[in-house]
């Protein structure tokens, strides 16, 4: 029997392919019908048939690699590939403890980000974890406690303020019901739903239609299942995030060219030496060959990868403190390049609470200050504060506010940032505003019992209640939207007393309503009425009757507020040449008049409407996209087609938002910044970093970071370079004297330097804060290389150098002291060991104030703390420590052909680092002084 019920099923479910909005505009019966379902929903083997047909209402996860394969990659980047043939190199030039060293160093680099990317990735899954565990669904005609995942199209199900909603639905019933869609839109006030049709504005904006992902805040529904799983709105989203693929991040392709670029320089050195070894020393092919390799292996950076993963690292954990979880190491660079932000409004750059800041009547213009939910904050005019009880404008419409309201605001008086708001954001406003005028909410309600109640519907765009007033009178308050509650008025309450409601009137009230819209405020109207007791009952009043001929009290003003943070974090921003551009789903007044509050745009943007953004070419797009321009009710493909559209013009986007909405986008950008409080898992899991404190603020630390950390890496070639030309220069007297000058350098001293002595500082640098002023430069172009002309001139031209004239002076300076010129110099015996120690020494000291020259790149290191790196300060006590010990321990003497050298060449050390740092700093502040006078 089922089977032929699965068939059945089949046949009538090819049919159901059409968009949300084709179903909310059908008529019931037709809808009936067509789901071959009725007001009482399925039956239970109709449920099975479409469940195994249509399977569980989940969302899909994308595929994600192996475990074995993530950790496969961290061995099998181009460095980490060179790595390994350098110390198959090393092991082949009869060195094979340094052999095993470079392959340790590769292995340890590779399981510490293998174990920083799977801690990073441990976020839960987020698709399944939005929808609820349990919904009330009608089978069989009973209405029954069903798992969401079991909820299939055709049932009908019960929904209620507070509920999460599992699926895609048609309404049925629906009684003062709104429900949250931020998730979705981006939108912060509350959608009103209702059975008839309203097409609305933006997408997902049908008045009868309810989607997977969102929630009840207030009222009641009852609903047809029309998508589950993948086939819903959110699954498509979901599906479309988890199509696009994350490209290489624009480090990796920097250090695969980076890669190349050293493998070139090494193997052309390699070659050369190799050929001058057959014809200047006459060596013998093989012998020549070995010769070759060991400056190949000298010029390879073996601590490349260990030092970009520090720095990442040391760049996750400075970033964690400032309340951003990175998931990637790479990502921590790749914002530090950033271009532009495309951020989105709600709940990112702004709070999601909405908050009264006027309240208007023909009288007077109070301004309310204060935050959020924070019930802080006070009622004032003229900057005097203002009595409730003696201003009557006031008094009667804060009365109304307090009383036509239905939500509840819980005060946590030991921290008011976790008040807690049950009910919807705008009375939820209402409820902070007359807190904010001392009012006692409960006591009123006690003094003023409501008898009946209206409640808001989307037609009518208002909510009534009626009360017990004083002198036998029944009080009747209306709030709503004023475009159809000002019709309802006769008369407006002015100067204490009720007046007829004339043409000044009006045109004033609307005037001041328009004025609030063009600021990106929202108005809601007040008006009330006295009805005599002895006239009608309560319980007999009818709505329209209530309605009519009302006292027109006044507007309240409000809007979701600008994060306090945010203005400073804008300017930031725009100091280091990042432009913001603001994408999102509210409305476009609201979105420019927050835009221009806090920095991001100046007076006149341009406002694109996701209508608009239809009827734009690629083209125009992004001419559009240079100057300065917003984007509101724009849908998740239209987010994701404006960061594509940048990264074609060659920016580096990073993403930021909180909502379903975005995931695309964030996937989509070089960067995804989620938002970890508001935020939605979905965009977590989109996301590269996500903000745990949802600051806007955090992500200009962050950026920071990630300029420190390309910096560093930038520091550390210029170290790790600026000693391969004294390790080189010793061959070349070797080879161009045809042999008579001894080698002053072994090749295993060489990689003692590049493995041993030069590892620790290096990675110290690795570690280095960013620099003063680093936010007041630009980010760096798509052109620049980490390898640049400079670092090249500074580390073979200028560091190098000096450093390789230092350490031949030490090599001859050992030999002077043994009787050359007159003597020949010998290429063995004690007198040689020493001199080839004294050559490693002295290298070793150049780098020890090379280190502290790459620490800045044009500040002085005073100016950052010569001591305030205790990474670096350690890492030189250890290579000095380790030379002392190349040096006076027999057993490693005989294996890195060392020798003692006595008091006075260790006096000549020491002195060697002053005068090269005070020269380089001198550079530098000659340096600085170009700057500014160009």
């Amino acid at each position: 029997m089922l089977k032929l019920e699965q068939m059945k099923e089949v046949v009538l479910l090819k049919k159901i392919t059409k968009s949300s909005r084709d179903y909310a505009q059908e008529n019931l019966e037709q809808l009936y019908h067509e789901f071959d379902s009725s007001q009482q929903g399925l039956t239970s083997k109709q449920a099975a048939a479409r469940l195994q047909h249509f399977g569980a209402n989940t969302i899909q996860k994308s595929k994600k690699q192996s475990q074995l394969r993530q950790f496969l990659k961290n061995f099998t980047s181009l460095m980490a590939i060179l790595l390994w043939v350098s110390g198959l190199v090393a092991i082949l030039t009869n060195t094979l403890e340094l052999g095993i060293a470079i392959w340790c160093v590769n292995l340890i680099n590779g399981c510490f980000s293998y174990y920083q990317q799977h801690e990073a990735q441990k976020a839960t899954d987020s698709m399944l974890a939005m929808l609820p565990v349990f919904t009330q669904v009608y089978r069989d005609g009973k209405l029954q406690q069903v798992n969401a995942k079991e909820i299939v199209p055709g049932d009908v199900f019960s929904v209620q303020a507070g509920d999460s909603i599992p699926v895609d639905a048609r309404l049925l019933t629906a009684a003062t019901f709104q429900v949250d869609e931020s998730a979705l839109t981006g939108e912060s006030v509350p959608e009103s739903k209702d059975v008839a049709y309203e097409p609305g504005e933006g997408q997902f904006a049908e008045s009868n239609m309810i989607y997977a992902g969102t929630a009840a805040v207030s009222g009641g529904a009852t609903a047809l299942v029309i998508a589950t799983g993948m086939h819903t709105e959110f699954g498509k989203i979901a599906a479309l995030t988890h199509q696009q693929k994350k490209s290489i991040s624009p480090l990796q392709l920097e250090l695969n060219r980076l890669t190349k670029q050293l493998s070139i320089i090494a193997f052309s050195i390699g070659i050369v030496f190799f050929v001058a070894a057959l014809l200047f020393v006459h060596y013998a092919p093989a012998k020549a060959f070995i010769f070759a390799l060991g400056l190949v292996v000298a010029f390879i950076p073996e601590g490349l990868l260990p030092t970009v993963t520090l720095s990442l690292a040391q760049g996750v954990k400075r970033m964690a403190k400032n309340h951003a979880l990175v998931k990637e190491l790479n990502s921590i660079e790749t914002l530090g390049e950033t271009t532009v932000i495309c951020s989105d409004k709600t709940g990112t750059l702004t709070q999601n609470q909405m908050t009264i800041n006027h309240v208007w009547t023909l009288e007077h213009d109070y301004q309310v200050s204060g935050q959020g939910y924070r019930v802080n904050g006070q009622i004032t005019l003229a900057g005097k504060k203002v009595d409730f009880k003696q201003a009557n404008d006031l008094g009667k419409l804060l009365l109304t506010a307090t009383l036509d309201n239905d939500t509840k605001l819980e005060i946590n008086t030991q921290d008011q940032g976790k008040n807690k708001l049950i009910g919807t954001p705008t009375e939820g406003a209402l409820c902070v505003l007359v807190n904010k005028a001392g009012i006692e909410i409960q006591k009123l309600q006690k003094e003023f019992p409501r008898l009946k109640e209206f409640p808001f519907d989307s037609r009518r765009k208002r909510m009534t209640t009626v009360h017990q007033g004083n002198d036998q009178k029944y009080l009747v308050l209306v709030k709503g939207a004023l475009s159809d509650l000002l019709p309802k008025c006769n008369t407006v309450l002015l100067n204490g007393k009720t007046t007829a409601l004339g043409k000044e009137q009006i045109t004033k009230i609307n005037s001041a309503n328009k004025n609030f819209a063009a600021q990106g405020l929202r108005s809601l109207g007040f008006a009330y009425k006295e009805i005599p007791a002895e006239k009608t009952k309560a319980a007999n009043l009818k709505m329209e009757s209530a309605e009519e001929q009302l006292t027109f009290l006044g507007l309240t003003a409000m809007t979701d507020p600008p994060r306090p943070e945010a203005y400073q974090a804008v300017k930031s921003c725009h100091q280091a040449h990042i432009k913001i551009i603001m994408v999102t789903g509210d409305s476009p007044l609201t979105a420019k008049s927050i835009a221009k509050k806090i920095g991001i745009t100046g007076e006149n943007p341009r406002v694109v409407t996701g209508d608009e953004l239809n009827k734009m070419s690629d083209d125009e797009l992004k001419i559009a996209l240079s100057g300065e321009i917003i984007f509101a009710r724009v849908a998740p493909e239209q987010k994701y087609r404006i960061v594509s559209t940048l990264q074609k013009r060659g920016e580096i986007v990073a993403s930021t938002g909180d909502g379903v909405n975005d995931a695309p986008a964030l996937k989509k950008a070089d960067i995804g910044v989620a938002m970890g409080k508001m935020g939605t898992d979905v965009a977590k899991d989109a996301a590269d970093i996500i903000l745990t404190d949802d600051n806007f603020a955090s992500i200009v630390a962050a950026i920071e970071e990630g300029r420190a950390v390309y910096s560093n890496i930038q520091k550390f070639l210029l170290y790790i370079l600026n000693s391969n030309v004294p390790e080189a220069i010793p061959s070349v007297l070797f080879l161009f004297s045809r042999g008579a000058i001894p080698l002053p350098l072994t090749v295993m001293q060489i990689l003692t330097v590049d493995l041993g002595t030069d590892m620790l500082p290096a990675l110290g640098l690795g570690s280095e804060r960013a620099e003063p002023n680093v936010m007041q430069q630009p980010p760096r172009t798509r052109g620049a290389h980490l390898l640049q002309r400079s670092i090249i001139w500074k580390a073979f031209g200028w560091y190098g150098l000096v450093a390789s004239a230092i350490s031949a002076l030490a090599y001859f300076f050992v030999n002077v002291q043994n009787g050359w010129p007159q003597k020949l110099l010998a290429a063995s015996g004690p007198v040689y060991k020493e001199a080839t120690t004294m050559t490693l020494a002295a290298i070793v000291f150049c780098q020890i104030a090379a280190v502290m020259n790459c620490r800045t790149q044009k500040e002085s290191v005073f100016r950052i703390g010569l001591f305030s790196n205790r990474q670096i300060l350690s890492g030189i006590f250890f290579e000095v420590i380790l030379l002392s010990v190349l040096i006076y321990t027999p057993i490693l003497q005989s294996a890195f052909h060392t020798a003692a050298i006595d008091w006075q060449e260790w006096l000549l050390l020491v002195i060697i680092p002053i005068p090269l740092f005070l020269i380089e700093e001198l550079r530098k502040m000659l340096s600085r002084k170009v700057f500014k006078q160009s």
